[in-house]
């Protein structure tokens, strides 16, 4: 037993160690991916958003005004052609799945709706108006007669149970009950 606890520790040794180390390169590979990633954004700054100077006249500052509406502009341009892309392509994904589903055969189905209808009328929407068939189930029952047992009847002569149990007390009920049983 003592080899193999040692061998378990040393494994699980190991197994810290490797976690560790495992640990220590992914944060320098986030460190590294971080830096890459404010490097790329800085070098797409400096082209596309050159520094501002600002000048000293009045016709000055309205031309640079003008300048950046047109800039504004174009870039707003840009972005509705994108948009008008994106749904025209998401249109076009959308009837190529409706023509995949057509040509499979499976087709979408609607989400179905409760419908109340009485067994009469499902029939009568099944088979047609040609048929006329009942489905009146209360009318094919039998009529039963209930038979009065002994028992119910015996229960509805028992009547006050208070005298019952006056005549029932004492030797002489008792032997009474035992006369009944027998």
């Amino acid at each position: 037993m003592g080899d193999e606890e040692k061998r378990n520790r040393a494994i699980t040794a190991r197994r810290q160690h490797l976690k560790s180390v495992m640990l220590q390169i992914a944060a320098t590979e986030l460190e590294k991916e971080e830096s890459r990633r404010e490097a790329e954004k800085q070098n797409y700054l400096s082209e596309h958003c050159p520094p501002l100077h600002i000048p000293g006249s009045m016709s000055e500052v309205q031309e640079l005004c003008k300048q950046l509406h047109a800039k504004i502009d174009a870039a707003e341009e840009e972005k509705y052609d994108m948009e008008v892309k994106v749904q025209k392509s998401s249109k076009e994904l959308e009837d190529m799945n409706q023509k995949l589903f057509d040509l499979r055969g499976k087709f979408k189905r609607p989400p179905l709706r409760r419908v109340r209808m009485s067994a009469d009328a499902m029939l009568k929407a099944l088979l047609g108006s040609k048929h006329k068939v009942c489905m009146d189930l209360r009318a094919n029952l039998k009529q039963v007669k209930k038979e009065d047992t002994e028992k119910e009847r015996d229960l509805r002569d028992v009547g006050d149970w208070r005298k019952n149990i006056e005549e029932k007390s004492g030797m002489e009920g008792r032997k009474k009950m035992f006369e009944s049983e027998s």
